[in-house]
């Protein structure tokens, strides 16, 4: 269950805070971490963006379907693909936002499982820091947030990656907005080291199914678009590594693309709350298989041959439904 506990000494989370800071400095690779998979060895979860708005614009209608649904899927956790507070992020470990926007909100029994997290650009408008903090752990232990990680599922391998420092226009178009780049700096050295880290991760990678989990859009026909700095540096290296799923937010939409020359499926999922009506581009070069520009949440299903997903709008509905296999051995 997600819990809530009175706040620590100061001593106690100095002390904390300097050992976590040395241990996160200390290492050069990625963060590694397990979930164990049911006992059928499938896996089940929901995955939401772009929803931190202490219940308005629907993220309490769409938080409530997630509830729902997550109890019929008999889910094992939920994924954020970022902008998890707005409009700019937190401002401390202690901010009430934290509560109003997540824990007060996402209540129902099936959703007391791990949130597994990544930074969007408004998250790193505040103190980027705070949501990576083990102090919010502390709080609801639900929380789970580095910059860059990889969790490991037998089946299934994912790739949570920080995909804010690769786009040019936060570090030159500032727009009156303060970024808090405390541990990127210097930014090309950092994405240098990124993406051998997640190269290196996914090329040591065994299991069936790999999932690359970012904020922003590789292929979207959404307001942002696609991330030309993600086309340039980082779908080759997707590509290269045979990843089966790159799932984003951003674009506060539902949509589904599907590569032409690669096993890449592009899933957005940023329809936590605010969405925008009507506002999209035209589609070029892959496969659109689905969009909806309003709120909603998805769904996967992964078993050792078979990879299920659902898209739901704000009244639970099914809208969309996709699915593969491997090793030419399920029955679709």
């Amino acid at each position: 269950m997600g819990t809530q506990r009175s706040k620590p000494s100061c001593t106690i989370v100095a002390i904390f805070l300097a050992f976590c800071c040395f241990v996160s400095s200390s290492k050069a690779k990625l963060e590694s971490l397990q979930h164990a998979p049911k006992a059928d060895g499938s896996l089940s979860f929901l995955v939401v963006g772009d929803w931190g708005r202490k219940g308005a614009y629907n993220q309490s209608l769409v938080a409530f379907q997630m509830g729902v649904i997550g109890e019929k899927l008999d889910v094992d956790f939920v994924i954020s693909t970022g902008d998890n507070f707005y409009d700019n992020g937190l401002t401390g470990v202690y901010d009430p936002s934290f509560e109003e926007s997540f824990t007060k909100i996402y209540t129902a029994p099936s959703l007391q499982k791990k949130w597994y997290n990544v930074l969007g650009n408004h998250d790193y408008r505040g103190n980027a820091k705070a949501q990576i903090s083990p102090v919010l752990r502390y709080r609801d232990n639900r929380w789970v947030c580095f910059r860059s990680y990889t969790l490991n599922s037998e089946n299934v391998d994912f790739f949570f990656v920080d995909t804010t420092p690769f786009v040019d226009k936060y570090f030159i178009e500032d727009k009156g907005h303060n970024y808090d780049w405390r541990g990127i700096l210097p930014r090309k050295r950092y994405i240098s080291n990124l993406l051998k880290d997640v190269d290196l991760a996914l090329r040591q990678s065994t299991a069936t199914w790999k999932v690359v989990i970012g904020h922003h859009t590789i292929k979207s026909i959404g307001h942002h678009g696609d991330t030309q700095e993600l086309l340039i540096h980082f779908l080759p290296l997707l590509k290269a590594n045979n990843v089966d799923l790159y799932i984003n937010g951003h674009d506060h939409c539902l949509e589904h693309i599907s590569s032409l020359d690669s096993s890449v499926q592009f899933l957005t999922s940023g329809g936590g709350s605010k969405a925008w009506r009507g506002d999209t581009k035209q589609s070029e070069g892959d496969e659109m298989k689905f969009y909806y520009d309003g709120q909603g949440f998805m769904s996967v299903h992964i078993s050792q041959t078979q990879l299920r997903i659902s898209f739901f709008d704000v009244f639970g509905n099914v809208i969309h439904k996709w699915n593969t296999c491997k090793f030419d051995s399920c029955d679709m």
